[in-house]
């Protein structure tokens, strides 16, 4: 049998779990960097930008449309209610997790852990009578988050390939026949 766990193991997993989470969060000076912002040369550059900035920053977006929905239900109690309960499944199902979700041995993309979420959120707090505050919210959140993406440029982000919206551009030549993969 294990021992039961305790509120010091409680208080260090939450204090992981927060060191976790500004880890994957990027430095919102960054994010609010004014030198970085420039109208786009071509709708393919927006595209592009649109793509990897949402990428790149897809926690800061995150926070920034949750900390909308939440002002906009300051003057309703319950769906406020409603709302930090989700905030809680928003903190473990997707802040504080190290590793991918794993739901019955499958490993469940990111992007469906933020949908089922958005979802939930959305749905409990349309069931409390609140929709209209729900869909003036998002509508200004996705619309703050399009119009940064599409505006900042991506010239100065460092991103892993992992991290790559378009998937792991460089694999790992060492074992090629061909060799190690060498930069000019």
């Amino acid at each position: 049998m294990s021992a039961p766990a305790t509120d010091g193991d409680f208080l260090s997993r939450v204090k992981r779990t927060t060191h976790s989470l500004t880890a994957r969060r990027r430095h919102w000076a960054d994010f609010l960097d004014l030198s970085a912002f420039s109208l786009p040369l071509s709708l393919s550059d927006a595209t592009t930008r649109i793509t990897q900035n949402l990428t790149h920053f897809r926690v800061n977006y995150t926070i920034i449309v949750l900390l909308i929905l939440f002002l906009s239900l300051i003057y309703h109690p319950i769906s406020l209610i409603v709302f930090l309960l989700s905030l809680v499944a928003w903190f473990f199902f997707y802040f504080a997790r190290n590793d991918a979700l794993t739901v019955f041995g499958f490993v469940v993309d990111d992007r469906v852990v933020v949908g089922a979420l958005f979802a939930v959120t959305v749905t409990g707090l349309v069931l409390t009578h609140v929709w209209v505050n729900v869909l003036v919210s998002m509508v200004i959140g996705v619309a703050l988050v399009i119009l940064h993406a599409g505006l900042r440029s991506t010239d100065d982000l460092v991103m892993d390939d992992q991290e790559s919206p378009y998937g792991v551009l460089l694999d790992d030549l060492d074992d090629s026949p061909h060799g190690a993969y060498t930069g000019f």
